[in-house]
């Protein structure tokens, strides 16, 4: 099997000849051709089969309504008391509305909540639990903002639960395979969901994770887990991916996926990546304490954006907006 990884770039500086990537801001000539059994090779775009050409080039449609030609946020809040990195904080309903609203004015296009934390070691939580958690709050921000929501969840009962409150995105970091019927609620309200790759589940997750090759195999799963969707009744063009960097993954196996992002645009699909605060990053930036990773954080948002990825899935909303609308127009992409 051939995989193709367009070789990005996002400069001013852009040939006649180049092709545009999803519809959005970057531009390619040339394309990574990728086998299991050989060293990649590059190859020039004018020679991608039709098909290829197409899931490349093909401009994304809007996701919970926002059209995704330029970087979109999806501001982080998490309604747990055990989040990684910041456990606690936005637990009382009061207090998740009042920071939902402060990453809304700091720049965030989508809030995601979510009511089960998914840290490497996480237990499960009771779907009753993950409700009471994430139903209240959906409804409060919904009643005083029309925002678009994601529920993150791996649950079929919760995502209807946070729909019904107003939730207009499902994030399932299962990618359907931990609750089934989570695809069919998915297609029933008509949804665009999220599809993540992990190995494991989060007790087990980051105990020895391993790979025939990193990139290809995140690249097989999600393709897999997007045709059990279209399968279930989802729309491909309602479909995003994410590689699921943190999620039973080395800090090698993690920067591997972030050298190779560019692969993923080859489904077709949008690209989510999820990176902000992970440990990979304190490990490399020297910060024990996740919220002190904020720096890196952008850093890897901004690897991101130069890899044409649409949806970052970010804590630090207004930092992260200040560096991509710079870095926008540094190169003449602003939208």
């Amino acid at each position: 099997m051939n995989y193709y990884r367009p070789l990005v770039h996002c400069s001013p500086d852009r040939p006649a000849d180049a092709l545009t990537l999803a519809g959005g801001w970057c531009w390619f000539r040339d394309v990574a051709l990728h086998r299991r059994d050989a060293a990649p090779q590059t190859i020039l775009a004018a020679d991608l089969p039709a098909d290829v050409h197409d899931r490349l080039t093909r401009a994304r449609v809007p996701v919970a309504g926002l059209t995704i030609n330029a970087p979109r946020l999806m501001g982080i809040l998490n309604v747990t008391p055990d989040s990684f990195s910041d456990g606690g904080l936005f637990a009382d309903a009061k207090a998740a509305l009042s920071h939902a609203q402060a990453m809304q004015a700091a720049g965030a296009d989508i809030i995601d909540i979510g009511g089960e934390s998914t840290r490497p070691g996480a237990a499960d939580v009771s779907v009753a639990q993950e409700i009471a958690r994430t139903a209240p709050v959906i409804a409060a921000i919904r009643a005083q903002s029309d925002v678009p929501i994601s529920i993150d969840t791996r649950k079929a009962d919760v995502a209807r639960a946070a729909i019904a409150a107003g939730a207009g995105l499902v994030n399932d970091v299962a990618a359907f395979g931990y609750d089934p019927g989570l695809a069919d609620v998915t297609a029933q309200a008509g949804l665009s969901v999220c599809l993540m790759h992990a190995q494991g589940d989060p007790a087990t997750m980051q105990q020895n994770p391993r790979y025939d090759d990193v990139l290809l195999d995140v690249y097989d799963f999600l393709a897999a887990r997007v045709a059990v969707a279209v399968a279930a009744g989802i729309a491909p063009s309602q479909i995003i991916v994410d590689p699921g960097i943190g999620f039973g993954k080395t800090l090698d196996h993690n920067l591997t996926l972030l050298r190779g992002l560019s692969l993923f645009h080859s489904l077709g699909c949008p690209i989510l990546l999820g990176a902000s605060r992970k440990r990979f990053i304190g490990t490399i930036g020297r910060a024990e304490v996740a919220p002190d990773r904020m720096a890196g954080s952008v850093a890897v948002a901004l690897h991101g954006v130069r890899q044409g990825v649409q949806i970052l899935r970010v804590h630090d909303t207004y930092e992260t907006r200040q560096a991509i609308d710079l870095e926008m127009a540094i190169n003449g992409t602003m939208i």
